[in-house]
């Protein structure tokens, strides 16, 4: 049974959501393997508000995701791996994300904290991500797509898979033909929405978001990432035309609300 606990849901600038950020959890045998997806400058306080008691200890999380190099979608690492380092994590860590990802995220952290980094007790790996790739992080299969995002600061949608199970996470960005591709048949898709236009520069709409959904088959959709004024305004409309296109199988999730796939959008 995959578990998507939405840690957080808004865009940079919203006061009242912390940054878009999911936290993916799969059964093992040992215990189970948490992923983060994105980690933004909101994201580690949400982690320990919001996730799961078992994924909270300092050495449950196994891997991060960064999607793009924004810092509403990454620039919450260095808080993250220091609360680690403060809690006495001493087991690996791998971050996945694209080419320079190892060089963008310690970067980041020498910045944010000058010269800890050889203070640090745990291993950091990384790992890079390659749209059409396929690789096995945490006990899940991952492949990628490039969406539709910026020209300066691409950015990759990931799908992760586990024993038959399948959760696509878009980071920001429009659908693309290769988002679309990634998409077929999930079980969960949770795409960025900024606004109820169709479609915006270098960001998703509701509709848009709507008709890649049933293009693709996708058994539950998930909004996340919606603009702070059209959230505070248009939240109604949003849930009436996910009820209408969805029925029972779409949301536009508040921080702390859970998925689990087994139940669909049973959540909260």
């Amino acid at each position: 049974m995959m578990r998507i606990c939405f840690l957080g849901v808004g865009e940079a600038f919203d006061e009242l959501y912390p940054n878009t950020s999911l936290l993916v959890s799969f059964p093992n045998p040992d215990g189970d393997a948490h992923v983060l997806l994105d980690c933004g400058f909101t994201a580690p306080a949400a982690y320990y508000r919001h996730a799961p008691d078992d994924a909270r200890t300092c050495s449950a999380l196994d891997a991060v995701w960064i999607s793009h190099f924004h810092g509403d979608h990454f620039l919450g690492l260095p808080l993250l791996l220091l609360r680690f380092w403060e809690e006495g994590r001493t087991l690996p860590l791998t971050i996945v994300g694209q080419a320079g990802v190892e060089e963008k995220v310690w970067a980041a952290f020498e910045l944010a904290y000058p010269g800890f980094r050889p203070r640090l007790q745990f291993p950091v790996c990384f790992l890079e991500a390659v749209p059409g790739e396929v690789i096995h992080v945490a006990g899940a299969r991952w492949s990628f797509a490039l969406g539709d995002h910026s020209a300066v600061t691409p950015c990759l949608a990931v799908r992760l898979d586990r024993d038959g199970q399948s959760v696509v996470y878009s980071g920001d960005g429009r659908p693309s033909p290769a988002t679309a591709e990634l998409a077929q048949g999930v079980d969960l898709l949770v795409h960025e929405a900024y606004g109820l236009d169709p479609d915006t520069p270098g960001h998703g709409g509701v509709p848009g978001c709507l008709k890649l959904a049933r293009d693709v088959r996708a058994r539950n959709l998930a909004l996340v990432h919606v603009n702070r004024r059209v959230r505070q305004e248009s939240a109604g409309v949003i849930r009436a035309m996910l009820a209408q296109a969805m029925g029972g199988h779409g949301v536009l999730p508040e921080p702390g609300d859970v998925i689990t796939l087994e139940r669909a959008l049973d959540h909260g």
